[in-house]
């Protein structure tokens, strides 16, 4: 491992709990996805373990599953991401506010206004989560009768991007004077009307909010499919990837980060972080009996119509106790269906067996006492398996205080983990660049 290469931690925090059988757990906080105290006092304590950023994720839609499934789940009811990052911005002072927005049903001006607003207020701590929405019930709740094809929602988000970027490069840095003497509030020089007009938005702007603190706020980015490797590795500045076996983490990270090496751009201004899942306990069979009690607390429900959803297909008229079936192609997540696909293949399991890891998570999971999972964590960042992890814990508030009063202070023992924010910015934290301005690239000339 290159010296003082060290880790960045993201918390993945809606749903609050990744696995299905989260609020069941005994001491949950059942009611955490729509109770700001408790999202109130997660984001404190995380920003006390020194954590790069608080991540709030978001669906357009109730998840696509039958009522019998959605009865249980936790995840029907949570804030609008933004306007909870707004309000956490005033109760913490430096961990990253990330929040999710689709570019397959907003509109670029309503993005860039939005983002540019949460980075002022947090003082330039804000991110972007760039996702094209796998959901296809969310298509019905914007006028559509069935989802955008999968190739065009692509398409349609690379040219969002540049909308939303051409925009927060409105003003220049130095544009408002401010000056009472003269009655100048700022220069019309620094100010670029973006009038872009291309194949899916006709933008003229400029956006009427000064340029971000940071810039840009930080784009963060999803998804394993062709496109979207190639959407990240053009604009995205944090993956969020989908984590799973070492080696195939290994291959994603390379794989994208040569991407980088042929489009001219730094590797270090991209950092690709798996989700993990986390369950701390005082020794492995502790967390191993903490884990085995999450995972008895999915109903069968639940399973299958995670299962299904993975899938993009529905699987509830499958055989149980058979293989799984030939699937076809989806127009939902394509990379989720892959790793499900090459899961059963790798491990020969039946539908049932199938249902029970989507329900109970069925990715990457570190297990164990603190000192095992900082083992493993050193181990993937060791193997360029990563640039640290996107951070599910198995139930709040148990799992994420175990991590942050137990797992933080091994991390940082080693040497792996900061013991103290050394910048105010989400940039600062990640190590990534401020950008500058396209259309403004030089301060303004003295008089």
């Amino acid at each position: 491992m290159p010296a003082g290469r060290r880790l960045h931690l993201g918390a993945f925090m809606r749903p609050v709990g990744i696995h299905t059988g989260w609020w069941r757990y005994p001491g949950a906080y059942a009611d955490a996805n729509f109770n700001f105290a408790h999202l109130r006092r997660f984001a404190q304590t995380l920003e006390r373990g020194c954590f790069d950023a608080f991540f709030m994720a978001d669906h357009l839609a109730v998840l696509n599953m039958p009522v019998a499934a959605l009865r249980r789940s936790a995840t029907v009811t949570s804030f609008e991401p933004l306007t909870l990052l707004a309000a956490l911005s005033a109760v913490t002072e430096r961990i990253g506010l990330v929040a999710t927005a689709s570019t397959t049903f907003e509109a670029p001006y309503h993005i860039a206004r939005r983002f540019a607003s949460l980075d002022h207020l947090s003082r330039g701590r804000a991110g972007w989560n760039v996702v094209t929405t796998a959901n296809p019930d969310a298509a019905l709740n914007f006028g559509l009768e069935e989802h955008v094809e999968h190739g065009a929602r692509y398409r349609r988000a690379r040219e969002f991007l540049d909308v939303v970027t051409g925009l927060w490069d409105s003003w220049a840095d130095d544009a408002f004077l401010r000056d009472a003497e003269s009655g100048l509030f700022f220069d019309p020089a620094r100010l670029h009307v973006l009038d872009h007009k291309g194949p899916h938005f006709s933008v003229r702007g400029p956006l009427n909010i000064a340029r971000p603190v940071q810039g840009w706020p930080v784009i963060v980015q999803a998804g394993a499919s062709e496109a979207g490797r190639q959407l990240a590795a053009e604009t995205a500045e944090v993956v969020f990837a989908a984590g799973g076996r070492i080696e195939d983490a290994r291959a994603f990270y390379a794989d994208v980060k040569a991407r980088l090496d042929r489009l001219g751009r730094p590797r270090d201004e991209l950092k690709i972080l798996p989700g993990a899942l986390v369950v701390v306990g005082g020794t492995d069979a502790e967390a191993r009996e903490k884990k085995a009690l999450l995972d008895s607390l999915v109903h069968p429900d639940s399973g299958l119509a995670s299962l299904s959803i993975a899938l993009g297909h529905d699987a509830s008229g499958f055989d149980l106790d058979a293989p799984l079936p030939d699937i076809p192609e989806t127009n939902a997540s394509k990379s989720s269906r892959d790793r499900v696909l090459a899961l059963a293949r790798r491990e020969n399991l039946t539908v049932r067996q199938l249902a029970e890891r989507a329900g109970s998570y069925g990715g990457l999971a570190f297990v164990g006492t603190p000192r095992r999972i900082a083992d493993e964590m050193e181990a993937w960042l060791a193997a360029e398996a990563c640039d640290g992890f996107n951070i599910m814990f198995h139930t709040v508030p148990e799992g994420l205080d175990a991590f942050v009063d137990t797992v933080v202070p091994e991390l940082q023992r080693r040497g792996l983990f900061r013991t103290a924010y050394e910048g105010k910015t989400l940039r600062d934290h990640l190590g990534l660049r401020r950008p500058g301005n396209r259309f403004f690239p030089r301060p303004r000339a003295a008089t």
